[in-house]
C-alpha cells in the first residue's frame, strides 16, 4: 500500500506586464522560480491568501474582487521533496510595479515559452499554469469565469476540474 505524499496548499497570482510576460519569484534559499503567493492562514480563503501574500512578498496591493480564478492545479512541490503542492491560481489584469520583500530573493519577467522551457521553473507553473494561460490567450476557455475549467494532475493523470 503506497501512501500519498503530503500536500502543501497555497494560493498564487499571475501578474503580466505590457509585453505579456509573467512575473515569477525565487524565494531565499531556493533555486526554483514560481508564481508569487503562499500558504493561507487559518480561516483564510484562497483569494484572501493570494491578496495578502502578494502584498507581503511584492508590496503589490490587490483587492480580492480584482483577482480572477484561473484554476486549481497540483504538481510535485518545487522546494519540498516528497510533497505535492496544490495551488489555487488567480490572474490580475492591471499593471503592477513589484519589489522583492519578505522571503523573496529575486523577481523576473518571462514569456510563456521561457517559463515552459526553463528547468529552474517550478513544475506547477511550467506544466499547468502556462498551458492554462495559453488556452486563455487562444480563447479556448469555454466556460464563464464563475465556472472556470482548469487542468489538474492527479496521480500522474490529468483531468479537467470544474470550479463553480
Amino acid at each position: 500500500m503506497t501512501s500519498q505524499p503530503p500536500v502543501i496548499t497555497v494560493a498564487a497570482v499571475v501578474f503580466r506586464d505590457a509585453e505579456g510576460r509573467v512575473l515569477s519569484v525565487r524565494k531565499r534559499g531556493t533555486d526554483r522560480y514560481m508564481l508569487p503567493g503562499g500558504k493561507p492562514e487559518p480561516g483564510e480563503s484562497p483569494v484572501e491568501a493570494a491578496a495578502r501574500e502578494v502584498a507581503e512578498e511584492l508590496g503589490v496591493v490587490v483587492g480580492a474582487d480584482d483577482l480572477e480564478l484561473l484554476g486549481e492545479f497540483e504538481a510535485e512541490a518545487a522546494n519540498e521533496p516528497g510533497h505535492v503542492v496544490r495551488s489555487t491560481v488567480f490572474t490580475y489584469a492591471a499593471p503592477v510595479t513589484p519589489a522583492a520583500a519578505a522571503e523573496i530573493a529575486e523577481l523576473r519577467w518571462s514569456t510563456l515559452d521561457e517559463l515552459r522551457a526553463d528547468p529552474a521553473v517550478a513544475a506547477l507553473t511550467a506544466e499547468h499554469v502556462v498551458p492554462a494561460l495559453t488556452e486563455e490567450a487562444l480563447g479556448r476557455r469555454d466556460l464563464p469565469p464563475t465556472a472556470r475549467r482548469a487542468t489538474r494532475a492527479v496521480g500522474g493523470a490529468t483531468r479537467a476540474v470544474r470550479r463553480a
